[in-house]
């Protein structure tokens, strides 16, 4: 087969579909949009009307042999991969199933500390052991942002047993790393490189970001495609390309962990972000770099932060403010007041991304940071709440298997008497979805205190009532 990037399979015969006016006897129930809400049908209803489902001719995501196979083949051929699927549960499901793919109960997988909190589940899921990596602090970010050679290699010569290394390429922040190197360390011990590469679908366009996982020597990668590509939210990909993970195991999980009913919406963008991205020119991707530039020098004349530089391992479509007076969390809502909404905060910094076309006016952007100088300046100067995260170590692992977790009773423990107890639950600031305490971890004063001050300062957590303590396991304490 020809692979022609100009051709949209999926989303041509879901139009042909739509052309028929065909009378609909089958799911879904708004019957291509004729029966919806008043309220919202003139708004949803060009899309509704190609809200198909599995009828003859528009094929089967859990056992492609049509047009999503065409699709699929096409992401594969575009990404340079052996094979490409399509999720519409979001990367959530990308990871857990190649968590799973790789990883038996009893495993040990080497992961990054600050991973996403879907590779925490999926490690829970399978019955695994997690090797946690630290990666290091850089002075150009001011995170800990560096995954190194020399710390994955000590973390597989402590355990020997790992079954796979599992790393976040790039980081949120659209911070990347020498990951050839670390692929070749781990290929030269015969395991498998899995990458959660949520936020770097858009690499392949252009040598100014930094290299793709696939090309960087990756087995199994997962991307976010509506992070940064023009697909719709939970849309995503996965990719193989590998002699260490079973493909039938990993489709296995696939199948078993995604939805029986998958949107077609949802892949016929996924069709389309391809097309996007495979069909950039030049002239179009130097216009968006351009772009980017104008931007980031009309940021710059404020005073109020300072703009991050871009080296080669920065995503150059990922803007960082570092927070001068303030803290990141108070800055950004004062941008959201004056409807500039960023992507997130953290104590210091704010995150701001952009897309791969021009999405608002640089007079508009002006106008908004104009008032936004504005009310910044008006502030009272209060103390600022800042206190270090927490000392990580360079090769950690859980305090309890996941196993031993299950027959644990739990309880509430007020913050003021949680240190030295061992986590029931995860303490999770979103976004970013990073956990800053594990399940299974052993709590330190110095999490306690990075957590208080992340409440303080307007944090939000995916934990109910984060101000009043954190679930334990009991009789657990030092």
């Amino acid at each position: 087969m020809i692979m022609k990037q100009n051709e949209t399979p999926l989303y041509d015969a879901l139009m042909v579909n739509k052309e028929k006016k065909p009378i609909s006897f089958h799911v879904p129930g708004h019957k291509y949009g004729r029966i919806f809400s008043n309220k919202a049908k003139s708004t949803f209803e060009k899309v509704l009307n190609l809200d198909a489902t599995e009828i003859t001719g528009l094929d089967d995501l859990h056992a492609p042999e049509g047009i999503i196979a065409d699709a699929q083949q096409l992401v594969s051929h575009y990404f340079q991969s052996d094979r490409s699927y399509f999720l519409v549960n979001g990367s959530t499901i990308g990871n857990l199933a190649m968590v799973m793919a790789v990883c038996r109960p009893g495993d040990q997988l080497v992961v990054q500390r600050n991973c996403h909190k879907s590779v925490l589940n999926g490690l829970e899921l399978a019955g695994a052991e997690p090797i946690f990596v630290a990666p290091e602090w850089e002075e150009e970010t001011n995170r800990y942002s560096l995954v190194t050679k020399a710390s994955i290699e000590n973390a597989l010569k402590q355990y020997p047993e790992a079954k796979g290394v599992l790393l976040t390429y790039p980081d949120y922040f659209g911070r990347a790393y020498p990951l050839k190197e670390i692929a070749q360390l781990v290929h030269e011990h015969e395991l498998p490189l899995l990458i959660d590469e949520a936020h770097g679908v858009h690499f392949k366009v252009s040598p100014s970001f930094p290299t793709t996982a696939i090309d960087a020597g990756a087995d199994v990668v997962v991307q976010s495609a509506h992070k940064m590509a023009p697909a719709m939210t939970m849309a995503s990909f996965l990719h193989m390309k590998t002699r260490y993970v079973d493909d039938r195991r990993l489709r296995h999980y696939l199948q078993m962990l995604q939805s029986s009913s998958p949107s077609y919406t949802l892949m016929a963008s996924l069709d389309l972000a391809r097309h996007f991205l495979a069909n950039l020119n030049e002239e179009e991707v130097e216009a968006v770099f351009s772009f980017v530039e104008q931007t980031r020098e009309l940021f710059a004349t404020y005073d109020h932060w300072r703009v991050l530089p871009v080296s080669i391992w920065d995503d150059p479509l990922k803007l960082i403010l570092e927070v001068k007076r303030s803290t990141g969390f108070a800055v950004a809502k004062v941008l959201e007041e004056c409807r500039i909404d960023p992507e997130l905060a953290t104590t210091d910094q704010v995150l701001l991304t952009f897309g791969l076309g021009e999405s608002f006016s640089i007079q508009e952007l002006n106008e908004r940071l104009t008032e936004v100088d504005c009310r910044l300046k008006k502030q009272p100067k209060h103390a600022t709440i800042k206190v270090d995260q927490p000392t990580i170590p360079s090769v950690q692992s859980l305090e309890m298997s996941y196993s031993d977790m299950d027959d644990v009773p739990t309880e509430e423990c007020s913050w003021g008497k949680a240190a030295n107890s061992i986590a029931a639950e995860a303490v999770i600031p979103y976004p970013p979805g990073i956990p800053v305490i594990m399940k299974g971890e052993r709590i330190s004063n110095e999490h306690i205190d990075y957590i208080e001050a992340l409440i303080k300062q307007g944090a939000r957590f995916q934990n109910d009532e984060i101000e009043h303590g954190i679930q334990v396991f009991k009789g657990e304490s030092m």
